[in-house]
């Protein structure tokens, strides 16, 4: 039987012919990434090992980004902990403030990670570099320390589903939108310990921002990781921002999945996550009107460049409705100053949003926008469980940005097609 995508990379990184589902195999990686929350505890753990030096000083990446700028003594003293010890290890891949962004739409800007590579990443959504081709998934901070001091980690290579994508979506339909009706579809355990390998004519239609945001919510299907072919839009990706040399792989004809699912990506509509799983999809057309209190629009997940344009589009010569505050990240400084460019933050200010340094402060509730007791909040992040965003009685709508845009100028969920043409 034939080897899927992630088998024939975990292959090529434990120089075997081949490898099959469910064989243990120790491989080595080419990136190890932490951020302030995770990485502190791996430099203990590091420590504790006996560690004196990382394995390489250009595969190991530490970003501050989740609790930065520092919110508290706490999160500048996690920060501070990171900081000495890239430094003190003469860690290459080390972004603060000023040169930072959201840790997993960073590396691939950077051209840090590139297709074939094996990355492990102290952060469930490390998984987002799957949209390269690469087979990228998130560890615990121990496994982040074994893999500093070694180069390598265990694996148990994971069987996998097949995704076949076919047609063109609708206006407004985004990867968002799309792996939030394959998660509807197959439920947070879908896929649980398996690739979400995608394939098919549509993929062709996805930019390389919508296959970030897919593969980067492969982990809330439960999966181990999901993963693009290269084409040539991904080759395109990856001249522009690469560094290192890259090597892609394809599935074999008769490679073995434990599913093969078609989607039409013609029928699906603008879909909305309801609380508190992301499972509990409702299509646009199906939502009654629910009022909010906060948009957020940004993340790891929908905070590239295209989101920014998408949310632009929607906001242009609108106002955000009374009462609505409304939350805009752009993902690193470089989305930052190209969303500046473009003017593009000239028009979310005149809306009435608000516009923040990169961060992932408000996505898991930590910082620049908590949402407070009984609150509703739409979001383009990733999650939405019970007090994910703040108080446990509050409440995460996951969309895209143009819902979430929409949803801000209306005053409850809402999508661009309902506004008035201007």
């Amino acid at each position: 039987m034939g080897m899927t995508m992630t088998q024939k990379i975990m292959a090529a990184h434990v120089g075997k012919e081949s490898v099959t589902a469910g064989d243990f195999i120790e491989a080595n990686l080419d990136m190890v990434l932490g951020n302030d929350i995770t990485a502190p505890p791996a430099i203990s753990e590091f420590k504790k090992m006996g560690g004196r030096n990382v394995f390489h000083k250009d595969k190991v990446a530490l970003v501050p980004d989740h609790f930065a700028p520092n919110k508290d003594i706490k999160s500048a003293q996690q920060c501070k902990i990171m900081r000495e010890f890239a430094y003190g290890q003469n860690i290459t891949n080390y972004f603060e403030i000023g040169e930072m962004g959201i840790e997993h739409a960073l590396l691939p800007e950077k051209g840090i990670v590139v297709a074939g590579d094996v990355i492990i990443g102290a952060d469930s959504h490390t998984c987002t570099y799957g949209a390269l081709g690469a087979f990228s998934t998130g560890v615990g901070s121990t496994d982040m320390a074994a893999g500093m001091v070694t180069g390598k980690a265990w694996f148990k290579v994971p069987s996998a589903i097949s995704f076949v994508l076919c047609n063109k979506p609708q206006e407004w339909v985004t990867g968002k939108d799309i792996i939030l009706h394959i998660i509807g579809m197959i439920g947070v355990d879908g896929a649980r310990y398996r690739s979400m390998e995608y394939s098919g004519e549509g993929v062709a239609y996805l930019s390389m921002d919508d296959r970030f945001t897919m593969a980067n919510m492969a982990i809330e299907a439960g999966a181990k990781n999901g993963i693009f072919p290269v084409d040539h839009l991904t080759e395109e990706y990856l001249r522009e921002h690469g560094k290192r040399k890259w090597s892609s792989y394809t599935p074999d004809e008769d490679a073995d999945y434990d599913k093969i699912i078609e989607i039409d990506l013609s029928q699906i509509r603008p879909t909305v996550s309801f609380p508190h799983s992301p499972d509990n999809t409702y299509k646009i057309d199906d939502i009654p009107k629910i009022s909010i209190d906060q948009v957020v629009i940004g993340s790891c997940t929908n905070g590239r460049i295209e989101d920014m344009r998408m949310a632009a589009r929607v906001l242009k010569g609108r106002k955000v409705a009374k009462g609505i505050r409304t939350i805009i990240f752009p993902a690193t400084q470089s989305i930052y100053l190209q969303a500046i460019k473009e003017g593009l933050i000239e028009i979310f200010i005149e809306s009435g949003a608000i516009v923040s340094t990169p961060t992932c402060g408000p996505c898991l509730g930590g910082h620049m926008g908590i949402l407070a007791e009984g609150e509703k909040a739409v979001s383009t992040t990733n999650r939405n469980f019970v007090g994910r965003m703040g108080h446990h009685t509050s409440e995460i709508y996951l969309a895209s940005p143009a819902v979430a845009a929409a949803s801000a100028v209306s005053g409850y969920i809402d999508t661009p097609e309902n506004l008035e043409v201007i």
